[in-house]
């Protein structure tokens, strides 16, 4: 086989590796995409369920005429600029998620206070769709931590798959950019205790 011949086969077999290597890390790079993608979804379904359960809880606690309406009002009002903040699933940057993430914690401030205020109340405590969310609250928030957790793992395991070598190449050429991170809260490995937070510890 004549010299030429030789190494026009080895550049074509270089080819073909180099492109192999391509196609298969674009690949592995759209499954770990779609990845972070699901679980930011889950992270949305988390939130929302707070969001939906909260409907009810107003309507229970409005009905108590000597209710501090005030704390009501801002736990509305609070709820209403968290549902208002969206984010791009497939474009998270790190000040987006600021963003969302500054208003979701406004929102379970202020609706902890709400459920911290209540207590309370004799008669709210009595009424059973009030003691049935009382129940519900330290799960809800529980869940919220627990897909916040998963979605730093998941968008970890794509950031570093992204930027080891020679993957960043392939990541920079096919435009796949980090994801960004959830903040660490003080105390979000423990569940919200009502209690403490009436008695204003």
């Amino acid at each position: 086989m004549k010299k030429g011949t030789i190494i026009l086969l080895v550049i074509a077999g270089l080819f073909l590796l180099i492109g192999f290597n391509g196609c298969n890390s674009y690949n592995s790079m759209v499954t770990m995409d779609e990845g972070v993608t699901a679980q930011w979804k889950q992270v949305e379904v988390a939130y929302q369920a707070r969001m939906d359960k909260t409907k009810n809880l107003f309507e229970i606690v409005q009905s108590a005429a000597d209710f501090e309406k005030g704390t009501l009002t801002a736990v509305m009002e609070a709820r209403s600029k968290a549902t208002s903040v969206r984010i791009d699933p497939s474009n998270i940057t790190p000040e987006k998620l600021a963003e969302f993430e500054k208003a979701q914690n406004a929102f379970g401030s202020s609706l902890g206070r709400l459920m911290a205020v209540a207590e309370n109340y004799p008669q709210l405590k009595s009424v059973d769709a009030f003691r049935d969310f009382q129940a519900q609250y330290e799960g809800m928030e529980n869940r919220i931590a627990t897909e916040r957790r998963r979605f730093n793992e998941t968008a970890q395991e794509f950031n570093t798959y992204i930027r080891r070598f020679p993957k960043n190449i392939w990541a920079s050429m096919f435009h796949f950019d980090k994801r960004a991170y959830f903040a660490a809260q003080a105390g979000a490995e423990t569940a919200p205790d009502i209690k403490s937070m009436r008695e204003g510890k």
